[in-house]
């Protein structure tokens, strides 16, 4: 039976699946995988159900052979294994598509209501006891009706945010990726990214991480926003300059912002913490039960493909 390393606690449906079909051990830590347990897990067990912050580098996959032969990765985002390094040692990659979309979406959605309609400053105004009851000019944000968003990567995710704003909020739906999508709702490609930003009344970041998108969105495209626009991050926090942003956010050079990931993540600079026109999140993306487990399912399902000497469902790189 093939040995089996769980990096982190999973949905019990999760672990009892995997613990069926394989020599399950489980780490009970949360935090992510040192190097040295890294290193002892490719060479101590056949596959490793890893997760973000598990970061399988160059340096940790060192080029040579391992016992590891697969490495299953809990999410669809996968910047932290890099995959041409695996491929040299002959370990497979995989993720876990398709279950996060959704749930990502809504959270985009989440993001642009609270920060667009100040929802955040509004519950830390009640909480205060200092909210003095209701007034006509009383924190006033966008309305979101008839206005533009602009997504950036329309990929799976973005497409499902777009639809969300579209038939949800009445928004009008441009974007910007590499390539023209054939899409089955209304939307304009731009053909810059500054073009985006000048247009759009909301921003939301949803490219995959890595090498290609660090600081995609940097201060040249913060400087394109309209003062009265939104950015919205739900794909990896080093997408965007962070520093970048705080100064975009504390000078007034765009409205707001809302927040899922962090480009130090789980470090959140002070300078953000203090900011009430950003709304920030604990990276809650695909954070419900029934996702998790779906997640954890595909995973399982990959690892026992590949064991059984199929191709995995969900192989990347």
């Amino acid at each position: 039976m093939s040995r089996v390393l769980l990096t982190r606690p999973l949905p019990d449906c999760v672990t009892a699946a995997a613990a069926a079909a394989f020599d399950v051990e489980q780490r009970d830590s949360t935090q992510p995988m040192k190097p040295a347990e890294m290193r002892a897990a490719l060479a101590l067990y056949d596959g490793v159900l890893a997760t973000l912050g598990d970061r399988f580098d160059a340096d940790i996959l060192g080029g040579g052979t391992h016992r590891c032969k697969i490495l299953a990765n809990f999410g669809v985002g996968y910047d932290h294994i890099d995959t041409a390094a695996a491929a040299a040692c002959g370990i497979t990659v995989t993720n876990t598509p398709g279950a996060v979309t959704d749930a990502t979406a809504d959270i985009a959605l989440t993001l642009i209501l609270m920060s667009a309609r100040r929802a955040g400053a509004g519950e830390r105004l009640v909480r205060s006891g200092q909210w003095q009851g209701w007034h006509p000019t009383q924190m006033l944000g966008l309305h979101l009706g008839g206005r533009t968003v602009g997504i950036v990567g329309m990929g799976r995710i973005g497409q499902a945010i777009a639809r969300r704003c579209l038939h949800g909020l009445g928004m009008k739906v441009i974007y910007h990726s590499r390539t023209p999508k054939d899409l089955d709702f209304a939307a304009t490609r731009t053909g810059t990214l500054a073009a985006l930003a000048a247009r759009a009344d909301v921003i939301v970041a949803a490219v995959p991480g890595g090498a290609e998108t660090r600081h995609l969105i940097c201060a040249d495209v913060l400087a394109a926003m309209q003062p009265h626009a939104h950015f919205i991050n739900i794909s990896r926090g080093d997408v965007v300059d962070e520093t970048a942003l705080i100064a975009a956010l504390q000078s007034g050079q765009i409205a707001g912002a809302g927040l899922d990931v962090y480009e130090h993540e789980p470090q959140v600079p002070a300078a953000l913490m203090a900011l009430e026109n950003a709304v920030l999140l604990p990276h809650l993306g695909t954070a419900a039960q029934d996702v998790r487990e779906a997640m954890g399912m595909l995973a399982v399902d990959n690892l026992r493909a590949f064991f059984a000497g199929d191709v995995p469902p969900n192989v990347v790189g």
